[in-house]
């Protein structure tokens, strides 16, 4: 399967006494996804010249065109209000937006809670509303162990029916930096759960700090 780096993002000057400096994630079938430019300065026209050049048929309505900006422009201002260190969209081409994926740094924690039990502990404790109760599970990856959740939730946090938002994330604890992060994949295709729950563990499996 082709794979390329997803592009990293550098420690800026708030988190430059980190002993790492870039996160890499390894994107399984590339040309299916689109990587966020985060240091982007105009970011509306970036998702604009991205929606031109993920729509290959030169007849594709400007309104599709205009509308999957729009859904790339919101997921780069969810990544850049949580400070993401990389993110991307899963947008096959010529399609829209299927799922969406950041690592980012969990800061602030104490060094005395950077323990996977601390973490199943507070992940047992967020509130819902879910669907069902969240799968929780400890694993271990190249980068350290972590704390895999797989949860299903309602769009709206304040109604329990609607549409349904799927996802898993792992939360990390390297092994070799006194740091935490969450690596989530986030979608609402009920019928790629299955599919999308293992690209989100073959996503956790390839995150590097360097």
């Amino acid at each position: 399967m082709p794979q390329r780096p997803l592009m990293p993002k550098t420690h800026t000057a708030d988190t430059a006494s980190a002993d790492w400096h870039q996160c890499r994630v390894t994107l399984p079938a590339p040309h299916n996804w689109l990587v966020l430019d985060l240091a982007a300065e105009r970011p509306e026209e970036w998702a604009r010249a991205a929606a031109d050049e993920h729509f290959t048929v030169d007849d594709a309505p400007a309104g599709r065109r205009e509308a999957f900006a729009e859904d790339v422009l919101w997921y780069w201002a969810v990544a850049a209000r949580q400070k993401a260190l990389c993110a991307a969209v899963l947008a096959p081409q010529d399609g829209g937006v299927a799922a969406f994926y950041c690592v980012r740094e969990l800061v602030g924690i104490p060094a005395e809670s950077l323990r996977l039990d601390a973490l199943r502990a507070e992940a047992e404790a967020a509130e819902g509303p879910f669907f069902r109760p969240p799968e929780i599970t400890e694993v271990e990856l190249p980068l350290g162990a972590a704390l895999r959740v797989h949860r299903l939730e309602p769009t709206d946090p304040e109604a329990d029916s609607g549409n349904v938002l799927e996802g898993v994330a792992h939360y990390v604890l390297p092994r070799a930096h006194s740091t935490a992060l969450e690596c989530r994949l986030l979608w609402q295709a009920m019928g790629l759960g299955e599919e999308l729950s293992k690209v989100a563990d073959e996503l956790a499996t390839s995150v590097r700090l360097v």
